[in-house]
């Protein structure tokens, strides 16, 4: 049996789950260093989530990734490990451009399998620089999608 993808705004109640699978992603990524503690990851997503950037993934009804936006500019995607290669990314990618003509965003160079996705969603690959666009200051790349 499929597992259900549904997409909804987040809620403030969503702040802890959302800081965890920042927190998971970033020990996951054994080449970045960590900046933030998870307390501070979880009172992240609460900014964004006050700010209305952030819509929720949720695979049979419990979050499993996320996407913050902030008009065309994606300040993040972040897909719970468990969750990653089902359609989530993919999902809310598509959300976010039925709703845009143009996302930009930048990922870091290192992270080849984000690279790869958004090649295939799609996206140019454009300007690179040593890391003026991330805060752990590393290598990063700017990706920009455009409706045709």
């Amino acid at each position: 049996m499929r597992a259900r993808v549904t997409l909804r705004p987040a809620t403030p109640l969503d702040a802890g789950a959302l800081g965890e699978i920042m927190t998971q992603a970033t020990q996951a990524a054994t080449w970045k260093p960590r900046l933030h503690s998870s307390v501070e990851d979880i009172a992240h997503a609460g900014r964004m989530i006050d700010l209305g950037w952030i819509t929720v993934a949720e695979l049979d009804g419990c979050i499993a990734g996320f996407l913050a936006r902030e008009g065309g500019y994606v300040h993040g995607l972040y897909i719970a490990d468990g969750a990653q290669g089902r359609g989530l990314g993919r999902a809310l990618l598509q959300d976010a451009k039925a709703r845009r003509d143009r996302l930009d965003l930048w990922t870091l160079q290192r992270n080849t399998g984000a690279r790869r996705f958004y090649r295939r969603e799609g996206f140019a690959e454009g300007e690179t620089t040593p890391g003026r666009h991330n805060d752990e200051g590393l290598p990063d790349v700017h990706f920009t999608w455009c409706a045709a």
